[in-house]
């Protein structure tokens, strides 16, 4: 069961109970969203009775956080790969190539000679798991593959992530009109405040700048049944300069889970050397005939062992 687990965060599976009411999930810590109203399930926070300047301030803020996300429709760059658990720790260079509403893709090679040895490409409409060493794949729709089918795994919520981006289950993006269903608690002290939306047994919070409106950190949460747990921390920072927005080089996602009976963690770091925004790539990966399809676990547990 921990090697499953463990296989699923090398996928990223485990990176969102985003678009689902899985049965894992975590209890909010530190921050509490106000009991409001749901409108087309989220909040609608100017139809309630609140001071409208109030309203107004907030809308305001939130409107500033939107506009930081990046323009550029390309992020390239060279990276260090690391994921740990309680019985793995495995660090391996590699690039990170992401394409707005087109794919995002995860090469790992070979330290030192730097021959590629693993891909993972997410499509909005199917993932693609390469094993280059033993040439083997798995390609499939989200729903065909049983570790991306329970977590509910959406593409645009994983881009949202990557990219460093509000985001709203179920949908393709945040439109301006989305953004009157997020909260603030402007009453916080720190520098960052928290940017709120809950939905149903899951709580999203944004810790953005409260001077520049930067998304510094991201704290999803879901409490399921039987006190089953589950939470998805992400730290961004080493932010570089991409047109005239700014992109974090540096992505630490934390996950914890009691899921199965007892409390496990697992840590991601992506450190990306430079941010490019390159387009001399091609957003879909040819699989080679002499390839064979095998099931996603054989893949990702052959990756796990090499």
């Amino acid at each position: 069961m921990k090697k499953n687990i463990f296989i699923s965060a090398l996928a990223l599976c485990l990176l969102m109970a985003l678009s689902s009411y899985g049965s894992n999930g975590v209890r909010p810590s530190s921050l509490k969203a106000k009991k409001t109203k749901a409108v087309d399930g989220g909040v609608d926070r100017l139809n309630q009775n609140i001071d409208p300047a109030l309203a107004i301030k907030k809308l305001t803020f939130v409107q500033k956080v939107s506009d930081n996300r990046v323009y550029a429709s390309n992020i390239v760059g060279h990276m260090t790969f690391d994921i740990k658990s309680e019985d793995k720790d495995i660090t391996l260079p590699g690039y990170l190539r992401m394409r707005k509403d087109q794919v995002i893709r995860l090469q790992l090679c070979i330290p030192l000679v730097g021959t590629e040895v693993a891909r993972i490409d997410f499509y909005p409409d199917s993932v693609l798991i390469m094993d280059r060493y033993h040439k083997k794949y798995v390609k499939a729709s989200y729903s065909q593959v049983p570790f991306l089918k329970n977590q509910g795994i959406s593409f645009y919520s994983l881009q949202a992530l990557f990219w460093n981006q509000l985001l709203l289950p179920g949908n393709q993006n945040v439109t301006e009109s989305d953004l009157k269903k997020f909260d603030v608690d402007l009453s916080a002290t720190s520098q960052n405040l928290p940017v709120i939306y809950k939905r149903g047994n899951m709580d999203y919070h944004w810790m953005a700048d409260r001077v520049t409106g930067r998304i510094n950190e991201v704290n999803i949460n879901y409490t399921g049944s039987q006190n089953c747990t589950t939470g998805l921390n992400v730290i961004y920072s080493n932010f570089q300069n991409v047109g005239v927005k700014w992109f974090p080089a540096t992505q630490d996602y934390t996950i914890n889970t009691n899921a199965i009976q007892k409390i496990h963690t697992l840590k991601m770091n992506i450190e990306m050397d430079e941010v490019t925004t390159t387009d001399k790539w091609e957003s879909r990966t040819q699989i080679p005939d002499r390839y064979k399809q095998v099931s996603a676990d054989e893949v990702l547990d052959k990756i796990m062992n090499m």
